[in-house]
């Protein structure tokens, strides 16, 4: 456990020789941020976060500005015996004050910061189900699963920018540095072609300290988001996790319908604009709630 010394303690962009750091601090509050995540998110956004006079970190949070007006926060930890002093709140506010004024800026919110949220002008849009397996082996493998329809591939460097378009479209902002440093990070990269051999889908997981992360997931359909998930988990054998977005009820049923529960339906929040961009409907699971 970190020992927190009662001194002033001032704010700082971290780095990567905050790593351990980091980690102890998602540890502290029962997060599981390991070292490879976090070289993701100092690669390709800005941390801050509070350190006491013996660089012991105390507090942190994380945007990561895309393509297109559109920045995501998250990561914002207070260590528990640190909590009550505004640490939050400056977090947040540097993360804020980091992009422009006409940047939409969206987190997914945890019961215990969305009170400090709303007080610094977040408002929720949307929601997101997280679920968990144990284990997921789907009763029977996807329907037509040797159909000429569509063929789930492992992804090639030639199918990046179909996919970087796929993915604007589904999130309704380009972020295209965000998902070639995630290609590098996952264990398993897949893409949907369809008979003509256009990408019509695309599929990462991501192995965590404790789960294999499903996601992002995004395609056409339902029916090709269960193929590609089918695809990512086959040979694991152990821990799932996927986020899904509020909208998409039939992937939802299909996930509790093959060894998924749900355990928490956190809000989207967003600052700076009304709404989310304008999405197309094709975004089935999202990377990470830190990515949005």
């Amino acid at each position: 456990m970190i020992k927190v010394n009662s001194v002033d303690s001032g704010l700082h962009s971290l780095t990567i020789s905050d790593i351990p750091g980091l980690i102890a601090l998602s540890d502290s509050v029962g997060w599981d941020y390991d070292e490879a995540e976090i070289h993701t998110i100092l690669s390709i956004g800005t941390v801050f976060g509070h350190k006491d006079a013996s660089g012991t970190l105390l507090s942190c949070a994380a945007i990561i500005p895309y393509d297109d007006k559109l920045a995501s926060i998250g990561m914002v930890i207070v260590h528990p015996l640190s909590q009550g002093k505004g640490y939050g709140r400056q977090v947040m506010k540097a993360c804020m004050a980091s992009v422009s004024t006409d940047t939409t800026i969206m987190l997914i919110a945890t019961p215990e910061g969305e009170p400090l949220y709303k007080n610094l002008g977040f408002q929720t849009v949307d929601r997101i189900r997280k679920f968990i397996a144990e284990r997921f082996v789907p009763k029977a493998p996807p329907q037509n699963e040797a159909n000429d329809e569509f063929a789930i591939v492992s992804m090639e460097l030639d199918d990046f920018s179909s996919m970087v378009e796929l993915d604007k479209a589904a999130l309704g902002s380009k972020r295209s540095h965000f998902l070639e440093k995630r290609m590098k990070q996952a264990s398993t990269c897949l893409v949907a072609k369809n008979r003509s051999g256009k990408v019509i889908g695309y599929g990462f997981a991501v192995q965590g300290p404790v789960n294999l992360i499903a996601g992002p997931i995004v395609a056409e359909n339902a029916v090709i988001a269960e193929h590609i998930l089918y695809k990512l988990t086959q040979y694991h054998t152990g821990r799932v996790r996927i986020d899904v977005p509020d909208e998409q009820a039939a992937f939802h049923a299909y996930l509790e319908q093959n060894g998924f529960t749900q355990v928490s339906h956190p809000p989207v929040m967003v600052a700076n604009a009304s709404n989310l961009p304008r999405r197309n409907g094709t975004y089935w699971a999202i990377g990470a709630q830190i990515y949005g």
